[in-house]
């Protein structure tokens, strides 16, 4: 049995999420297919985290494990699968992992980011949420900064589909809101997340933004006091605004360096 990790990027516009479903094209089934198709085997495939219809990622990671009997170059798997996949699914890179790496379980944290335009683009709608109205950015740059640390988000998930429920609680490693370019850059580094919460958190933030809501109340919310005057759900940001940006192991989890993120100025705001 063989164990590789994959580094992939994708657009998720098309796909209803990373994991399989019935009748639904997703990205996990079209990496799982491109995979047995070069390798002529069932795989066994993981993701590090489960993002929803229309998000993206600029660095996903997955296991993929299989009972090969020849050697295969992680090079050349890479170029294969990459010739089998659609045009907004791109493998970055593959690597020989240890046998028992898991993409999921073996993840330190997860980061992701939201990109919300502060002005109409021609070329950016799949990957912004344009908010028309005027936003007081360092109010919501104060109410992010609450999110670090042990909190219970309670009020800000909706239940799992998939039936994959768990404790609300949730250690926040950092949060920032930064703005360049015309564009409100919300990032959230976590060991894990829950279903719809980082949408749910841009909503919450852009409605302070707007004077519609309350610090303190947001602050009351991620404690886990839910309040029936304020309609959380309603509030979820687009899912096209959002990006899987980094997963973080140990050094310990693979035999591979630390992957990096790709630079600034290649950012998905085209």
């Amino acid at each position: 049995m063989k164990t590789w990790k994959l580094v992939l990027e994708y657009d998720g516009s098309r796909y209803s999420g990373w994991q399989e479903q019935i009748n639904a094209r997703t990205v996990m089934g079209e990496v799982r297919k491109a995979a047995e198709t070069v390798l002529g085997l069932r795989v066994e495939l993981q993701g590090a985290g489960r993002t929803d219809a229309g998000v993206h990622a600029e660095q996903q990671v997955a296991h993929l494990r299989a009972a090969v009997r020849s050697q295969v170059h992680p090079l050349q798997l890479l170029r294969q699968m990459n010739d089998e996949l659609p045009y907004d699914i791109a493998i970055l890179a593959i690597t020989e992992a240890a046998p028992r790496f898991h993409a999921r379980h073996d993840a330190v944290s997860r980061t992701y980011r939201y990109q919300i335009a502060t002005r109409k683009s021609a070329f950016d709608k799949k990957f912004i949420w344009w908010v028309k109205e005027p936003l007081d950015v360092a109010k919501m740059a104060q109410a992010a900064r609450l999110l670090i640390g042990r909190h219970d988000f309670v009020a800000f998930r909706q239940r799992d589909p998939a039936g994959v429920e768990g404790s609300t609680i949730v250690v926040v490693e950092n949060a920032t809101l930064d703005v360049e370019e015309g564009l409100i850059e919300f990032r959230i580094e976590a060991s894990h997340f829950l279903y719809k919460m980082v949408r749910r958190l841009v909503g919450a933030l852009v409605k302070i933004g707007l004077g519609e809501f309350d610090i303190a109340d947001f602050a009351r919310l991620i404690e886990g006091r839910p309040d029936r005057r304020f309609d959380v759900a309603a509030w979820t940001a687009p899912s096209s605004g959002l990006f899987l940006e980094k997963v973080t192991y140990a050094a310990s989890a693979s035999n591979e360096p630390q992957w990096k993120p790709a630079p600034k100025t290649a950012k998905h705001t085209r």
